[in-house]
């Protein structure tokens, strides 16, 4: 368990590149950020943002051979993960840093048992215990994760689950090592609302626990108001917005930002349409000089199609809630 507050992973202007038939992606371009033992910080934007490619570049499973990390460090605990051999990086996923993957039908394999699904997760880092041993944990994790009647269960085939359940035994799969963080990759994107809450819920306890640190990539802003203390918001590769959740929804300051925000149902709302954001994300293989979204942004001038902006303060420096918007450097 780590201490409360510790700081457990550094991100240092991550770069992740891939070779397609259409030029070179900068998939991931640029991404800083840090995350604190107990703490959850949420990643949002469109899909091909740059969301999962970030958390597949800091545990260094990138899809290959057309991707590769050009730059940046990871630095987990102070040692830099980029450094590291694949050997090495075996004992660091799972055991330090373990993941949660969307689809939990296509995270378990459907001809073994949750229980050896989970055994063999455990034979890589507990390679002294017994068989018996790494039973017990398994049941143990499974517990923890709340399915019931866990000595049953860890015989069950996927295919015996429902959706929610497999789900938690996709969690069991992750905690069983006794990970410091979680990254969970959009979750509860197959769950329906109410056991998407019931899961929100278990990861809250989770945490609350064994101090885990989680990174949630999402899509969804009302689950980073319920789990989230501060938040990433990326477009094209970049983060383009960052800072605690209460002041990035009290004072969306991209203007990327503030259509993700118009774009959501709110409960206080009277308006008869969601308002769309006009527009497609730039292909990525012919990335603009300037803001990349300056083609959609209504304010856009000259200088967002020419230069890329700066991060600036919003709030004052010690707020750290930035956004790189050339209308910051002056709001008035």
């Amino acid at each position: 368990m780590s201490s409360p507050g510790e700081l457990l992973l550094d991100v240092r202007d991550l770069r992740t590149h891939l070779d397609t038939k259409n030029g070179l992606v900068r998939a991931v371009d640029g991404v800083s950020f840090r995350l604190h033992a107990g703490e959850t910080l949420g990643i949002i934007g469109e899909s091909g943002s740059g969301k999962s490619m970030t958390a597949l570049s800091i545990l260094q499973v990138v899809p290959q051979p057309a991707a590769r990390i050009v730059g940046g460090e990871v630095l987990y605990r102070g040692d830099n993960l980029l450094e590291k051999n694949e050997s090495e990086m075996r004992q660091v996923r799972g055991r330090e840093i373990a993941m949660i993957l969307q689809d939990p039908q296509t995270s378990l394999n459907p001809v073994f048992t949750i229980g050896n699904q989970i055994v063999e997760a455990l034979q890589i880092h507990r390679r002294t215990d017994g068989r018996k041993a790494l039973v017990r944990r398994a049941i143990e994790a499974l517990k923890e994760v709340r399915i019931a009647d866990p000595e049953a269960r860890i015989r069950s085939y996927p295919h015996e689950m429902s959706g929610g359940m497999k789900q938690r035994a996709v969690g069991a799969l992750a905690i069983s090592c006794g990970p410091r963080i979680i990254i969970a990759d959009e979750p509860t994107t197959s769950l329906d609302v109410t056991i998407q809450a019931q899961y929100l819920r278990l990861l809250r306890d989770l945490q609350r626990e064994t101090g885990l640190a989680i990174l949630f990539i999402t899509h969804d802003f009302g689950i980073v108001a319920k789990v989230c203390q501060r938040l990433l918001v990326m477009y094209a590769g970049r983060v383009v917005e960052s800072g605690p959740v209460q002041a990035v929804f009290d004072n969306p300051s991209h203007p990327y930002t503030k259509a993700l925000l118009r774009s959501v149902v709110r409960a206080d709302s009277r308006a008869e349409r969601l308002e769309a954001i006009e527009g497609q994300p730039p292909a990525l293989w012919g990335l603009p000089a300037g803001c990349r979204f300056a083609t959609r942004c209504p304010h856009a001038d000259d200088r967002c199609h020419e230069e890329y902006p700066p991060p600036f303060d919003i709030g004052g420096a010690s707020s750290e809630h930035v956004a790189s918007c050339w209308r910051q450097e002056d709001p008035a």
